[in-house]
């Protein structure tokens, strides 16, 4: 398989100490190159460490920090070319300003900085689309250093949900929607989620799979949530997740979209019984019920409903750690009936409010 790379010389244009401007020629070869489990770069998400040189993961919103210094940084990244065709999307965030960019081949090697300052840089890469896109496999930077990173913030928030936690059918300012292939319009990186939880100076877990849902998926799907829940790879039920890794402070659920108008026992009966698996692993969290943003005048309604008699249930079983937010109008502005990015921030920004009132942050 070919590699994609650009091993060019460049001209790297940076300040000198006494505020000139020089102009060095340096071939790229002169980088050094730092592996994956380099203690330097801070993991977030589900992922999967049996080759610790080898980091790979399936979920939307999986994402690496680091800190480099120089005008050049190159990312080494593995794409599992998943049907032999799928190539993912990533937002690489330098200095915080994101671009979105997308795997060319399975090996690839992508100049993301090249003419950047001498001095220090923050550097964020999110896997911007979901587990049936494929996984990802971190190898490494090229850069002039990799710094130390602060610690991570203390505040962890998981969210849980479908296609629209995935942010799937939101970005359309490349592809637009009905052209291309499903992927191109996802971010994951700009979805309510990661949103929210930078709003909070927080960490944040997607567990989210497009068409899941509680009790019935769409589109044939042969899954639903409460089994795959504890899965590193959701979408293949695949490779057990330990919970002791990560215990969020806050857990989000957004489900019912794709179960639809159900028998109102049954769907609230097995949304109680996901409760409970919830709180085996988050004995402490707060647990806060979403309706669905996408959801329309027949479907809104009856998952009001639905989540307030499940609320109800909860707390008379003794749990008061719960709690419900409905949406206070429908995002449907992407492709598919699906919010797009705008309404993936005022969808945030709604979360925003009701999130400080109940954690206090």
């Amino acid at each position: 398989m070919k590699i994609a790379n650009l091993f060019i010389a460049f001209v790297i244009v940076f300040a000198t100490s006494n505020g000139a401007i020089a102009k060095v020629n340096l071939p790229v070869d002169s980088f050094p190159f730092f592996a994956a489990d380099n203690p330097n770069f801070q993991y977030v998400g589900r992922i999967d460490f049996s080759n610790a040189k080898k980091p790979r993961f399936w979920s939307p919103g999986v994402y690496i920090t680091a800190k480099f210094k120089g005008p050049y940084c190159e990312l080494l990244i593995t794409d599992q070319e998943l049907w032999g065709k799928n190539h993912n999307y990533v937002e690489i965030v330098i200095d915080g300003k994101p671009v979105r960019i997308q795997t060319k081949e399975k090996d690839n090697h992508i100049i993301i900085a090249q003419y950047l300052t001498d001095a220090e840089h923050t550097l964020v890469i999110c896997k911007n689309t979901e587990s049936n896109i494929g996984y990802l496999e971190f190898n490494g930077l090229k850069c002039a250093a990799l710094l130390p990173l602060p610690a991570k913030p203390a505040r962890k928030i998981e969210f849980i949900g479908n296609s629209i936690t995935c942010g799937a059918s939101s970005d359309q300012s490349v592809v637009p929607c009905g052209k291309g292939v499903w992927q191109d319009q996802h971010n994951a990186y700009l979805s309510y989620g990661p949103t929210v939880a930078r709003n909070f100076n927080a960490q944040y877990h997607l567990s989210a799979v497009s068409g899941i849902g509680l009790m019935h998926s769409c589109c044939g799907m042969d899954i639903v949530m409460p089994p795959v829940f504890d899965k590193i790879d959701m979408r293949g039920d695949s490779l057990a997740w330990n919970f002791a890794n990560y215990q969020p402070g806050l857990v989000t659920v957004c489900l019912g979209q794709n179960d639809g108008i159900q028998d109102s026992v049954i769907f609230c009966t097995n949304y109680v019984k996901f409760i409970a698996q919830l709180r085996a692993h988050y004995p402490k969290t707060t647990l806060l019920l979403l309706t669905s943003p996408m959801g329309d005048e027949k479907l809104t309604p009856v998952l009001k409903n639905y989540l307030a008699s499940i609320k109800k249930k909860v707390h008379k079983n003794g749990d008061k750690n719960i709690y419900t937010y409905f949406y206070s109008r429908r995002y449907h502005n992407g492709c598919d009936s699906h919010p797009d990015l705008a309404d993936h921030q005022l969808i945030a920004a709604e979360l925003n409010v009701y999130i400080k009132k109940i954690m206090g942050w």
